[in-house]
């Protein structure tokens, strides 16, 4: 389709890839700095080893410039090099369009500068097939590029793989101009009865009206699903069941939903590379890594229409079953312009995340630069997460949220509708309460927001055992801790513009030290609920700052 294609135009992607940087070589060794200081023990990832062969598309009768489908020279292509134990697969400058690729053992796909790939359009070349999506097992249509239970399989080179994500999303009409959503309107496809949301097709309107987070309920064959093919967008890169996987320098742009999804993948690589989505996509996330074990994410960029770096394990009893947590992960080095996170952990956290890495990531305009969430259902634990050398300007919203109330929408959606921060009672603790506990964070310069932190667990299972220390932080308001127990504030320095510098509500065992306020303090430090106690504030300067709220004894405060 034409709509909105300045935002991805070919010519401007073309340029984009002839300026990228060099390949780093398939199996090359990493530099050794990007394990220093991780503090738990983690292996080294193991990267592809590829052999020395090498064919290009051309050979199998590919054509450039975008009119010819070029789905089988991509197949043979990719046959050709297999049956010689491996290889490369050259993709030349050019516009190369294509159906489905699938992926085999002991491939690199290499794209030269100047090589930008495109996915077709009809989505009957893409066939409706058992996956997982948005953590639930289901049926979606195949992803443009699909791999599953292959090992030592590479994308490599300085071109761009574009999965023509207009032709699957729906869009809503707040995130364009009003231009835009006439141009939109007028070129097809379906507007809903409030006149708020355009969609590709009747089919795929019918099936958003009944859908949960983007998965139809209530379908129980594959005929079913068939029948609303329209509306089951695929993630654009996704990696299942697999070992050893590299990408290395390409630019990923245009996701129907999300953007690259590795599952249960063994020692993923991914670095060098810039992930581009229009800002209005829906659902359109960076990188996605479910249930991955030993992974490193370094020295690349995300602008994207949804969260960008996600670390994720399934969702509620389908997760919990996989029973598979994302582990051993260091992200370094790494830029976020926009997006609804710039580091995300869940909301589909099941089946639990440990040991967690992040360090010298730079986030300009995301709704959140470090979003972890979840609500009561999901189960699962995140533990052991380490954060450090974070940079963060304009962003919307938190800066640094903890969330146990995730609603299914971005902070920013919910905070447009009206939304507040739930304060709920407890309720019984199950295999379906999710957990938080032993998070660190330090070394954050944060230069705007509308909140600098928010914290909040559930009243049945508090977050546990956070640190936050050393932080230079201006926002609108301060920091918030609701239900919260262990907490360590260390070395803020801290300046709003209105509310309360630090709230703590149902909090216990936090210790508040080194915590300046500035000059220009709009408010104070405020404690509420039945439920907050043995609360230590030092230097005792702090006293005359603090507030004892609703059914808090002045015993539980100690100076």
């Amino acid at each position: 389709m034409s709509r909105l294609k300045t935002t991805i135009g070919l010519a401007t992607a073309i340029l984009f890839s002839a300026c990228a940087g060099p390949q780093t070589n398939v199996g090359m060794p990493q530099a050794p700095d990007l394990y220093a200081g991780v503090e738990f023990q983690m292996p080294r990832v193991e990267e592809p080893v590829i052999p020395g062969n090498t064919v290009s598309i051309t050979d199998f009768g590919a054509r450039s410039g975008g009119q010819v489908l070029c789905t089988q020279a991509f197949a043979d292509a990719i046959d050709a090099v297999v049956k010689k134990g491996g290889g490369k697969v050259v993709i030349p400058a050019g516009i190369w369009l294509t159906g489905p690729i699938i992926l085999q053992s002991n491939l690199e796909l290499y794209t030269e500068p100047g090589a930008l790939v495109i996915f077709s359009t009809d989505k009957n070349l893409y066939p409706v097939i058992e996956t997982s999506f948005e953590g639930l097992d289901t049926w979606r249509c195949i992803s443009p590029v699909y791999g599953k239970n292959v090992e030592n399989v590479a994308f490599t080179g300085h071109g761009i793989w574009d999965g023509s994500g207009d032709a699957w999303r729906f869009v809503k009409r707040g995130k364009l101009t009003e231009s835009q959503w006439k141009e939109l309107v007028a070129s097809g496809g379906v507007v809903n009865e409030r006149g708020n949301e355009w969609y590709p097709s009747e089919q795929f309107k019918k099936a958003q009206e009944t859908a949960k987070m983007n998965v139809p309920a209530g379908l129980t064959s594959k005929a079913d699903y068939e029948a609303i093919r329209d509306f089951l967008r695929p993630v654009m890169v996704s990696i299942q069941n697999s070992k050893r996987v590299l990408f290395d320098g390409p630019t990923f742009q245009n996701s129907p939903a999300w953007c690259i999804h590795p599952l249960m993948v063994e020692h993923l690589t991914v670095r060098n590379i810039t992930v581009r989505n229009p800002w209005y996509s829906q659902n359109g996330d960076g990188i996605d890594i479910e249930s991955c074990k030993n992974v490193i994410v370094y020295n690349s960029s995300f602008d994207v229409g949804d969260d960008a770096i996600c670390i994720k394990s399934g969702k509620d009893e389908d997760g919990r079953k996989r029973g598979v947590p994302c582990e051993n992960i260091i992200i370094r080095n790494n830029t976020v312009y926009h997006g609804h996170g710039g580091v995300t952990v869940g909301s589909e956290m099941s089946g639990g995340v440990n040991n967690m890495h992040v360090s010298n990531c730079t986030f300009i305009g995301t709704d959140v630069g470090l979003r972890f969430k979840s609500n009561r259902g999901r189960g699962g634990v995140v533990q052991n997460i380490y954060i450090s050398d974070i940079r963060m300007i304009n962003i919307p919203t938190q800066a640094i949220s903890f969330d146990l109330y995730y609603g299914g929408k971005s902070v920013s959606e919910m905070l447009a509708e009206g939304g507040q921060q739930a304060m709920a009672q407890a309720e019984p603790v199950t295999i379906e309460t999710p957990q938080f506990k032993n998070i660190f964070i330090r070394d954050v310069s944060l230069k705007g927001a509308m909140q600098a932190v928010f914290l909040q667990g559930l009243p049945e299972m508090n977050l546990e055992n956070i640190e936050i220390s050393n932080m230079q932080l201006e926002a609108d308001r301060g920091i918030t801790l609701i239900d919260a127990s262990n907490v360590k504030i260390d070395n803020i320095e801290l300046v709003t513009k209105k509310g309360t510098a630090l709230e703590l509500y149902n909090s216990r065992q936090v210790t508040v030290n080194g915590f300046s306020t500035g000059t220009n303090q709009a408010g104070s430090i405020t404690i509420n609920g039945s439920k907050s106690e043995n609360i230590t504030f030092a230097p005792a300067g702090l006293k005359e700052l603090t507030t004892i709220g609703n059914e808090v004894s002045a015993d539980a405060v100690k100076f």
